[in-house]
């Protein structure tokens, strides 16, 4: 028998496995010497139908841990199906996701469950703060922080936002308290009551409250959950009517996780200088990535129209509240109305997070997260797939959250109260529009370890969405 007929031999037998499901996605596949015992083949030829497999996008391989199952790229985000184009709108936020807030359960389907010891990383990060208020001396807790943020915390942000390919100047950048916060800084700085906003279709539902808050009005535009807002969508709602921002996230948009291409990011920045809008950018999951965070649209931002809000809330540590904003033409008005809004924001804090940053605590803390995030996204989409039925999952490389889109004619609003019944709380699909569409989907989030009684849970779901048909 050749040696090229062994290793596909060994090639489609591992492919059988993967396909029957023997090793489901984020499994680890046995080790290159366990393969050689087991089918006595050499070193070799093993490593040669793994790499093999690897470049077919079924595998991944992990430094120091092997072989894994691995999500093909749009394996499981075909057939969407899609937003349509309403007229602008008043928006009018329902009660549900203020039950869902106050439930702490945007991002837990059991938000009452102790999930046990502190990470590594806010444990690092709980020292740097601690050890930053510590070092408060003097009279400076007599006086507020300047506008923009402590220097040094800009600075830190800078270089890391150099890595990604965004060269920013200090400057640049000005310290909120939140992403939340950033954003309303930046609608309030480009916007005038009564203007129309542009947004993303199913969307972030933050930036609807904002809207509802500020008399905005809006126009949801389609996207995609593989590769975000519909570009041909958006110059048609443009065409039609005056739009004053667009609300955007190209890295990790929730609630699919979709991720914007090159060609999109070009083709937006276009249309905002043609049709004089400016765009906001909320790129608050780029750290989510599972591999290297793609440059931020505003690194293509030659028109100086693009305002990139973000924080560490979905990296780091949601209790945080620290964000930033890099407010384009827009700047000195936006630290205007930080001041306006918050006046200041804690010393300390920002001192600490700076060391913690400086120190590598934040880099460390993210490589572990990556590794984390990848089995719990694994292992979510592994057990939907089991669902069955028409049952359409996102498959996002970063981000928090998948998009669940069921047969019709679920109503998952319906279903809300029912797993409120059994301790369960689900995140309704409308809650990411304003018109009454995606009654049929849900968001699932992956930001939590899969335990026992979250398995449990997710269990359930089937049943209790059954029975809001």
């Amino acid at each position: 028998m050749s040696s090229d007929y062994r290793y596909k031999q060994l090639e489609n037998w591992l492919l059988q496995g993967i396909t029957e499901q023997r090793w489901r996605l984020g499994e680890r596949l046995p080790s290159i010497r366990a393969l050689c015992q087991e089918r006595g083949l050499s070193k070799a030829t093993v490593q040669h139908a793994l790499q093999r497999l690897e470049a077919r996008g079924f595998l991944e391989a992990r430094p120091k841990a092997g072989y894994f199952v691995a999500l093909k790229p749009g394996e499981m985000s075909k057939s969407f199906s899609r937003a349509r184009i309403d007229a602008p709108r008043a928006v009018n936020i329902s009660e549900l996701l203020l039950d869902i807030m106050r439930r702490s359960a945007a991002f837990d389907l059991l938000p009452d469950l102790n999930s046990g010891d502190l990470p590594p990383g806010i444990v690092a990060l709980n020292r740097s703060i601690g050890r930053s208020l510590r070092r408060q001396k003097g009279e400076g807790y007599q006086y507020y922080d300047e506008p923009a943020g402590d220097w040094r915390l800009r600075e830190q942000l800078a270089l890391h936002s150099a890595r990604r390919g965004w060269a920013v100047s200090p400057d640049e950048l000005c310290i909120t308290s939140g992403c939340q916060h950033a954003l309303f800084l930046a609608l309030m700085a480009s916007c005038e009551r009564g203007d129309v906003v542009a947004v993303e279709s199913p969307g972030f539902y933050g930036v609807l409250q904002l809207l509802e808050q500020l008399g905005l009005r809006v126009i949801e535009v389609p996207t995609s959950v593989e590769s975000g807002m519909d570009m041909d969508a958006l110059e048609t709602v443009l065409k039609r009517w005056h739009v004053s921002a667009c609300v955007v996230s190209p890295t990790f948009a929730t609630p699919a996780g979709s991720l914007m291409p090159t060609e999109s990011k070009l083709r937006l920045l276009g249309l905002a200088e043609r049709y004089n809008l400016a765009i906001i950018e909320d790129d608050i999951y780029a750290d989510t990535a599972l591999g290297t965070a793609p440059d931020p649209l505003k690194a293509m931002d030659c028109d100086n129209r693009v305002i990139l809000c973000s924080s560490f809330s979905k990296s780091l540590s949601r209790d945080l509240r620290l964000g930033w904003i890099s407010g384009a033409r827009w700047h000195d008005r936006i630290q205007h109305l930080k001041l306006v809004t918050q006046l200041a924001t804690s010393r300390y804090l920002q001192q600490g997070v700076a060391d913690f940053m400086a120190d590598g605590g934040f880099a460390a803390h993210l490589r572990r997260q990556r590794n984390e995030l990848r089995v719990n996204r694994d292992c979510l989409i592994a057990e939907l797939r089991d669902w069955s039925g028409d049952v359409r999952v996102s498959a996002p490389q970063g981000g928090l959250t998948v998009w669940v889109e069921l047969a019709q004619p679920v109503d998952t609003l319906k279903a809300y109260p029912r797993g409120l019944e059994q301790g369960v709380i689900i995140t309704p699909g409308p809650l990411f529009s304003v018109s009454g569409q995606f009654t049929n989907c849900l968001r699932v989030s992956f930001a939590h370890p899969w335990t026992a009684s979250r398995m449990q849970a997710l269990g359930r779901l089937p049943m209790l969405l059954a029975g809001s048909v």
